[in-house]
């Protein structure tokens, strides 16, 4: 959107133009011999010292010195917030002329950044100069939104302009690019979801006064930009190398394209892991190995577009393994990896599982941004999610994002599937669908609130996709009572953080699966206080260590929560995976997670100790005791007296140390060292659930777009 606006400023008949009108919070850059020139007049010495040094440093290549050329090049340019000039575009007649005006900004010297309320900010600028150089007099100036002077007006007219006509026989050789200024790191493309890239900048955001809204992820990297700078964290870790593969490797994209009217980047993605899983005897060694194709764009300012396929094949720790056949689809596939897609045997009990991603991303203005596509959805600050998280495959999806006032209101549709034996029809699955809105307000600097809301339904009698739920600000609850008790299955929701102060977060989650208060708030402890909650902490540079990240988490969920009766499809899950927690419902948990990062070097240690309650599906007992989101609860063996953990109950703990260097920050290409420890410990051994203690030790090299999650 940004460059639309700059090229459309071309049209304006003045020498340099700042992106919008100053203000008394609004100060411009300033070079060091402006400093004691008065506030009023600091605008003028500016651009005038500029002009100068541009015009001084100049040198008019001598074929058009010969030609005695006269005419006008423009100049789009901005001022980071390091005070670096950056050239945008550059509209001239020659590329002798480009060529030559951005040496002369590369040799510009650094000046103090514009400031907005007090904190450095980028502004844009358009400034022409006329060939030849003694035609550049005084640096007439007029701010974007004033009327310029008459004296202005003719100025275009009285140019002597030499344009080139248009040869469309040889339009193919006159693509040629700009230079590559990394245009996605200020796009409307997604931050992939990577928790330790999104610690990098959650500082950041989550500062007391900024006007954030950080639970309803993935972030667009136009979102984040105005509070963290990823160009200028990205320029500090670049090496020092003038080679082709040497920056290909280290510094660059594959493949990066620029003009003034689009770009794209096309990179070649790794995972490539191997492992030992010292408990299993079957096979001597766990593997990943894949390979993706990515594809990131812009046309224009308002539209983006990005793409990624995966070819994978795997072996991974026997319980990891054990998980991924237990929930296996129907059609003899023995797999489904989690998080991932079907897999098909592949090679000595290994798996193979393709997977693709995409999405377009639309700005029809900074209001609004709209996406269609296939990929995930996060709702919540904490490491989990009782709402919408993204340990399931990805689905297919349109959401629409709102954003003004202190206000965020995220709309997002979804078609999901039911892949069990037992719902499958005429060898196709079964489909079902999915709407929730989540609206996030700042009530203050200090204090955010979120409300959720989703709902479930299925095609029956070829019902389709309800366009009773397009409706963006409509309750669904309201819906699925108008649509009969079998209609719908919705869930609510509510959010909560507080900024203790810039280091110190406090975050928190309710969900509610049950409307019945009397049962919800009693002391029987219904079957239907159908629940989950979570309390959490995060503490930025703690102990005043940069860069060093902690984290304490407690969630819960009642059993039967995330379930149905009879018609189990409409259930809170997706390709039989949950929508939610990864481990279904009727648990408890406790979450301490590390983070630290210096320059490309990073290290993660997580720790995990939680109470489950399973089926116990042995042949005496057939009961549903409401860990598993897939089974009805009128299976279960009791209406009161519920409690988390009944059923089969087990111990677990699960401990993950991860330590990795960054190989190139553009890609987040990582190498990686980790150590994974499990124990789960069950009251009763049955066939699906059994003690188990895993030690597996893993090292790779991966392209860090998702979160991988081993801990089940």
């Amino acid at each position: 959107m940004k460059y639309i606006v700059l090229l459309s400023v071309l049209l304006l008949s003045t020498s340099v133009l700042s992106q919008e009108n100053l203000s008394g919070s609004e100060i411009p850059p300033m070079f060091p011999q402006c400093a004691s020139v008065s506030f009023q007049q600091r605008s003028l010495c500016f651009r005038s010292t500029l002009k100068n040094l541009v015009v001084d440093n100049f040198q008019v290549p001598k074929m058009l010195e010969e030609k005695t050329y006269e005419g006008t090049m423009v100049v789009l340019f901005e001022v980071n917030r390091q005070g670096r000039f950056e050239i945008i575009y550059i509209d001239a007649a020659y590329n002798e002329l480009k060529e030559e005006m951005s040496r002369v900004f590369k040799s510009l010297p650094e000046v103090q950044p514009a400031t907005y309320n007090g904190r450095p900010t980028y502004m844009q600028f358009r400034m022409p100069v006329k060939i030849p150089l003694e035609k550049n007099t005084e640096p007439t100036v007029v701010t974007i939104g004033e009327e310029p002077s008459e004296k202005d007006l003719p100025l275009a007219k009285e140019e002597k302009i030499v344009e080139e006509e248009p040869d469309v026989f040889n339009e193919y050789d006159l693509i040629k690019p700009v230079e590559f200024t990394h245009p996605e790191l200020e796009s409307d493309l997604n931050i992939p979801l990577s928790h330790e890239m999104y610690t990098r900048f959650d500082a950041e955001l989550n500062r007391i006064g900024t006007n954030t809204h950080t639970a309803s992820k993935p972030f667009l990297y136009s979102e984040v930009a105005p509070y963290y700078d990823f160009k200028a964290e990205q320029e500090k870790l670049l090496k020092n190398t003038s080679t082709w593969a040497g920056r290909k490797l280290w510094n660059e994209h594959l493949v990066q394209f620029q003009t003034k009217d689009y770009w794209f980047t096309i990179d070649f993605g790794l995972d490539l892991q191997i492992g030992k899983d010292f408990q299993q005897n079957a096979y001597d060694f766990t593997y990943n190995n894949s390979r993706m194709a990515i594809l990131n764009g812009g046309l224009g300012g308002n539209l983006n577009f990005y793409a990624v396929a995966y070819e994978n094949q795997g072996r991974f720790a026997e319980y990891y393994n054990f998980y991924a056949e237990s929930i296996r689809p129907d059609g003899g596939d023995p797999a489904i990896i989690p998080g991932r897609g079907i897999a098909k045997p592949f090679m000595n009990g290994g798996y193979d599982y393709p997977v693709a991603e995409g999405y377009l991303s639309y700005s029809p203005s900074k209001y609004f941004n709209l996406q269609l596509g296939h990929g995930k959805t996060f709702i919540g600050d904490g490491y989990r999610s009782l709402l919408m998280s993204d340990v399931a495959s990805p689905y297919p999806f349109f959401r629409l994002s709102t954003s003004f006032w202190k206000l965020k209101y995220t709309n997002t549709w979804m078609s999901l599937r039911d892949v069990r034996p037992e719902v499958t029809a005429d060898g196709s699955f079964r489909t079902k669908y999915m709407a929730n809105h989540y609206l996030s307000l700042n009530l203050a600097k200090r204090l955010n609130i979120g409300l959720f809301e989703s709902v479930v339904w299925q095609n029956d009698n070829d019902r389709g996709f309800d366009l009773n739920y397009l409706n963006p600000v409509i309750f669904y609850r309201a819906i699925e009572f108008a649509t009969g008790a079998r209609g719908g299955n919705a869930i609510l929701g509510l959010t909560a953080k507080y900024k203790w102060s810039n280091q110190v977060n406090m975050y928190g989650q309710w969900v509610i699966d049950e409307f019945s208060s009397g049962d919800v708030f009693g002391t029987s402890q219904s079957w239907k206080n159908k629940m989950g909650y979570q309390i959490g902490v995060k503490y930025y540079d703690a102990f005043n260590i940069p860069n060093l990240f902690l984290q304490a988490e407690y969630n819960q969920v009642r059993p039967y929560t995330y379930s149905h009766n009879k018609e189990v499809v409409l259930n809170y899950g997706h390709n039989n995976q949950p929508m939610a927690h990864l481990w279904g419902a009727n648990f408890r948990e406790i979450i301490a997670i590390a983070r630290y990062k210096k320059e490309r070097l990073y290290g993660n240690a997580k720790f995990i100790y939680g109470k489950r309650g399973f089926d116990f599906n042995d042949g005496n007992d057939a009961f549903s005791y409401g860990g598993d989101i897939y089974r009805s609860y009128n299976e279960r063996p009791f209406d009161t007296g519920v409690k988390i953990g009944q059923g089969n109950t087990a111990n677990s703990f699960f401990t993950e140390l991860e330590a990795g260097y960054i190989i190139n920050p553009a890609t987040n290409l990582k190498f990686y060292g980790s150590f994974i420890y499990r124990n789960l410990d069950t009251q009763v051994k049955t066939p699906l659930h059994f003690d188990n203690s895993t030690t597996w030790l893993n090292f790779g090299i991966r392209t860090d777009i998702f979160n991988w999650y081993y801990d089940y």
